[in-house]
C-alpha cells in the first residue's frame, strides 16, 4: 500500500467516526444495495456539501463519484475517487457511460449541483439514457437531515450543529424500454424514468405516520415557538406557543362535553377560532367533523344523521353575520349547539394557567390527553359537495392528511417567507388541508379570511398582507382578477387552482394583467384531496400536472368513450372510507375490482406519454347523444372560449328521439347558437357538441367550494320548461 492509499484510508476512517458521532447516521433498506447486482447507478439528491462522503459511509472503497466541479473542489473529498462533470457538456452521457462500463458502481447527483432550496431542482436528462445504455440496475438514495447542517447551501432561520442524518436506499429499478423507440422517444421516456425515480427520493415515508397534533408540536420545535404562525380579519396573529395554548385550553372544556373518538361537528367558517377548535378536539381525542353551512337545513340534517353527530359547536358572531339564525333555530332541535362565547365565559384563570403550563410540556400533556391515538384513526370527516347528488361522510386519517401534505410540498417549495391567502371554505378538502393544516405544519404564515366571494376585498387583502402564495378555484380567480389592481399580487410566487377546470380565459388573464402563471391541480375529497398538479418544474398547460409520488393507478375503459377511461387509484392518501347514513358509522373503505384500498375517482381521464394527466369530465358528466358519448365539459369548454366573460353550466334531459339532451345554462345576455357552431368548427368538433337549447340566466348556482351546482342547476331547469314562455330556447 502506498503512502497516499494509507492517508486515504485514515482520512475516511476519521470522518467515518466523526460522522457517526456528530450526526449518528441512520442507514435504512441496505438489502436493495445488496439486491441490486454488480453494475449500479446510485442516483442521489444533493443537498449539502457532505453528500459525497455521507454515501462513503456505507459504499465500497471501488465506488466512483461523478460529482459538479464546483463540488468536486472540496479537499475532503480527494481521498475517493471522483470525476468531475459538467451534465451540461455534450459528451456528458457517453463520459457517464463509460464510467458505467469500466468501474461498475457509479455515484451521480442528477440534478448537477446542490440544492438552493428543499425540493428537487431540474435534472438533466442524459443521465437517463446512459442508465438505460449500460443496463445498469438504478439505486435511488435518499439523503435526510443534511439540509438542517451548516454544510446547506442556502440561510436558514433554524440550523442545527449537529442533526441526525438518515441515508434510505429505495427499491432498485431498470430502464428498459421497447427497442422500436426513436432516439427522441428514448431520450424523453428515459428522462421520465429518471425523473420519477427522482421524484420518490422526495417523499418520506416515515414522516406521515404520526397524529396530526403530534405533527403540529413538531412543527413547533422546528419553526420557533414565537414564530407567528396565523392571523386572520381581526389582524391579531398568534405563535405557535399560543395556539398550542388555546388548544389545549378550548380542548379541556370540549372534553367535559364529549367522549374520545366522537365526532364533532364544526359549524364555523374560514377563522382563527375555527382552527384553535380544530386542533383542540384532536389534542383531546375528538374527531371534527367540518359541516357545510351552505348546505341548507336539510343538508345539514342529512350530514348530522349519516355521521352520528349529537354536538355541534358554533358562533353567535358567525351565525349573524352569515344569517343564519333560522338554520340554527333548526338545529337545536337535531342536536346539542354550543357557542363558542358561551364557552369563553366558563373559562377560570386557574385553567387558564394549566393550559400554560400544558403548552410548555405540550408532549407529555397530549400523551396523557389522547394516549391511543394512532395515524391510521379518523382525523377528519367531510361531506362530499353534493354537486351531482346527496352528500356522503368522506373519513380521512392523520396519515391520509399528512401524506398528502407530503406529497405536495415534495414538488413545491414553501419557506417561512411565504404568506398563505386562504379564502377557500374549511369545510372543503381543499381549503382545510392545502389551506389550513399544511400551512400550520410547514412553518407558512398564514391568513384566513370567512368568504372567497369578496372579490374586491380579497386582492386588497392580499396586497396589504404581502401573500405570495394563493390556492382558488376557476371561479375565484376569475373574479379576483376582474376586480383587482394590477399590482395587487405583486409579491405573489404561486397560485394553483383545483375543484373545477381551469378556463384558458383565466389563465390569460393572470398572465397579461399580473404576469403570473397559475398552476392546475387536480384531486377528489375522498383522496386527502390532491391527485396531481403543475409545478415549476414539471409544467404543462391543459393538463392538471403529474400524479403525485406514491400514487398507484389504472385507467378503466369505458365503453363508447374512445380516448382515457375511469382513473381508479391508491395511495397513503386515499381515506379511510365513507360513512353512509344506513351504515350506523360503520365505515364502507374503498373498493374496486382490484381489491380494497382502491378508490375509483369517477373521472374520465387520459395520461400522456410524458405522464401528465388530462382530464375529460366526470364520467356522471358525459351523455349519450344519438349513440356518441359527448362529455358535458367539452360543451361547456366550447361556451368558455365563445363568451369568456361569462360563466356556463350544461346539463342533461332525456330525449326521447336522440337519448339525451343537452342544454346549456349561461350568463351571457346575447347567448346564441351561431356563436357556439362557429367556435365549434374552429376547435374541430362536430355539432352534436352544440346544445340546440340554450337558457340565459342571470347567475349560475354555485356551492360554497365554486364548483357549479348541477343539482341546482337541474332542478332549475325543470322548472323552467314547465313553463316553455319563458325560456329563451335557441334551436
Amino acid at each position: 500500500m502506498n503512502k497516499m492509499d494509507k492517508y486515504a484510508k485514515i482520512i475516511a476512517a476519521l470522518l467515518r467516526f466523526l460522522f457517526k458521532i456528530c450526526y449518528r447516521i441512520q442507514i435504512k433498506d441496505f438489502e436493495y444495495y445488496q439486491q441490486a447486482g454488480e453494475r449500479i447507478l446510485i442516483i442521489a439528491n444533493h443537498i449539502s456539501s457532505l453528500d459525497p462522503l455521507l454515501l462513503a459511509e456505507f459504499l465500497p472503497r471501488d465506488t466512483v463519484y461523478i460529482i459538479p466541479p464546483q463540488t468536486a473542489k472540496n479537499p475532503w473529498l480527494q481521498h475517493l475517487h471522483i470525476f468531475p462533470l459538467d451534465p451540461t457538456a455534450p459528451d456528458a452521457a457517453e463520459t457517464l457511460l463509460e464510467y458505467l462500463n469500466q468501474y461498475h458502481r457509479v455515484v451521480i447527483f442528477p440534478e448537477g449541483r446542490i440544492r438552493t432550496t428543499r425540493i428537487m431542482m431540474k435534472i438533466y436528462p442524459r443521465i437517463g439514457w446512459a442508465a438505460y445504455k449500460s443496463g445498469a440496475m438504478v439505486l435511488p438514495v435518499r439523503i435526510e437531515g443534511a439540509e438542517d447542517t451548516l454544510f446547506f447551501s442556502v440561510q436558514k432561520k433554524h440550523r442545527r450543529w449537529f442533526p441526525i442524518i438518515t441515508m434510505t436506499l429505495l427499491p432498485p429499478r431498470q430502464f428498459i424500454l421497447p427497442t422500436s423507440l426513436s432516439s427522441r422517444e428514448l431520450h424523453e421516456q428515459t428522462e421520465s424514468l429518471l425523473l420519477e425515480a427522482m421524484t420518490e427520493i422526495s417523499f418520506t415515508n416515515d414522516r406521515y405516520r404520526r397524529p396530526l397534533f403530534q405533527s403540529l408540536l413538531d412543527a413547533r420545535s422546528i419553526y420557533g415557538r414565537r414564530f407567528q404562525i396565523m392571523e386572520d380579519v381581526d389582524r391579531q396573529p398568534i405563535t405557535y406557543d399560543q395556539l398550542i395554548q388555546r388548544a389545549f385550553l378550548l380542548g379541556a372544556l370540549i372534553a367535559k362535553d364529549t367522549q374520545p373518538r366522537e365526532f364533532i361537528g364544526v359549524l364555523l367558517p374560514t377563522a382563527l377560532s375555527t382552527t384553535v377548535l380544530f386542533f383542540a378536539l384532536h389534542s383531546h381525542n375528538r374527531v371534527p367533523a367540518m359541516l357545510n353551512f351552505t348546505m341548507g337545513t336539510a343538508g345539514l340534517f342529512a350530514a348530522i344523521e349519516t355521521s352520528s353527530i349529537r354536538i355541534v359547536y358554533t358562533s353567535q358572531r358567525f351565525i349573524k353575520a352569515a344569517e343564519l339564525q333560522a338554520v340554527a333555530e333548526a338545529l337545536v332541535d337535531k342536536v346539542q349547539l354550543i357557542y363558542l362565547e358561551d364557552l369563553r365565559q366558563r373559562i377560570k384563570p386557574l385553567q387558564l394557567l394549566r393550559a400554560m403550563v400544558q403548552s410548555y410540556f405540550a408532549r407529555v400533556t397530549y400523551q396523557r390527553l389522547a394516549p391511543k391515538v394512532t395515524a391510521d384513526d379518523p382525523a377528519v370527516v367531510l361531506f362530499t359537495s353534493g354537486s351531482e347528488g346527496t352528500p356522503k361522510g368522506v373519513v380521512l386519517s392523520h396519515a391520509n392528511l399528512l401524506a398528502n401534505i407530503q406529497q405536495v410540498t415534495s414538488r413545491i417549495e414553501f419557506t417561512q417567507e411565504d404568506l398563505l391567502f386562504n379564502a377557500l371554505p374549511l369545510f372543503h378538502a381543499f381549503g382545510l388541508t392545502m389551506g389550513m393544516i399544511l400551512p400550520l405544519l410547514s412553518g407558512i404564515r398564514l391568513f384566513l379570511y370567512p368568504s372567497p366571494l369578496h372579490y374586491r376585498v380579497i386582492p386588497e387583502l392580499i396586497y396589504r398582507t404581502n401573500a405570495t402564495i394563493l390556492f382558488g378555484t376557476n371561479t375565484f380567480l376569475t373574479g379576483y382578477a376582474q376586480q383587482a389592481h394590477c399590482y395587487d399580487f405583486y409579491r405573489m410566487r404561486y397560485v394553483i387552482a383545483g375543484a373545477e377546470k381551469l378556463q384558458e380565459s383565466t389563465r390569460s388573464i393572470w398572465a397579461e394583467k399580473f404576469g403570473i402563471r397559475i398552476f392546475e391541480g387536480y384531486g377528489v375529497t375522498e383522496t386527502g384531496p390532491v391527485l396531481a398538479y403543475n409545478t415549476p418544474l414539471e409544467n404543462r398547460p391543459g393538463t392538471v400536472g403529474r400524479l403525485l409520488p406514491q400514487i398507484a393507478y389504472y385507467i378503466e375503459p369505458v365503453p363508447g368513450i374512445k380516448s382515457g377511461g375511469r382513473l381508479i387509484v391508491r395511495g397513503p392518501n386515499i381515506m379511510l372510507g365513507y360513512l353512509l347514513a344506513q351504515t350506523q358509522r360503520q365505515l364502507q373503505p374503498p373498493r374496486t375490482s382490484r381489491g380494497e384500498g382502491w378508490y375509483d375517482t369517477g373521472d374520465i381521464v387520459d395520461i400522456d406519454k410524458d405522464g401528465y394527466l388530462i382530464i375529460y369530465g366526470r364520467a356522471k358528466r358525459f351523455a349519450k347523444i344519438a349513440g356518441e358519448m359527448i362529455s358535458l365539459a367539452v360543451i361547456e369548454e366550447l361556451a368558455s372560449k365563445t363568451w369568456p366573460n361569462a360563466s356556463h353550466a350544461v346539463i342533461i334531459l332525456p330525449d326521447p328521439k336522440r337519448g339525451e339532451e343537452p342544454v346549456l345554462l349561461t350568463e351571457q345576455t346575447d347567448a346564441e347558437r351561431r356563436p357556439l357552431l362557429a367556435q365549434a368548427k374552429t376547435e374541430g368538433l362536430s355539432e352534436i357538441h352544440v346544445p340546440r337549447r340554450i337558457l340565459i340566466v342571470e347567475k349560475i348556482p354555485l356551492l360554497a367550494s365554486g364548483k357549479i351546482d348541477y343539482t341546482s342547476a337541474q332542478q332549475w331547469v325543470k322548472q323552467k320548461l314547465l313553463s316553455p314562455d319563458k325560456d329563451k330556447d335557441n334551436d
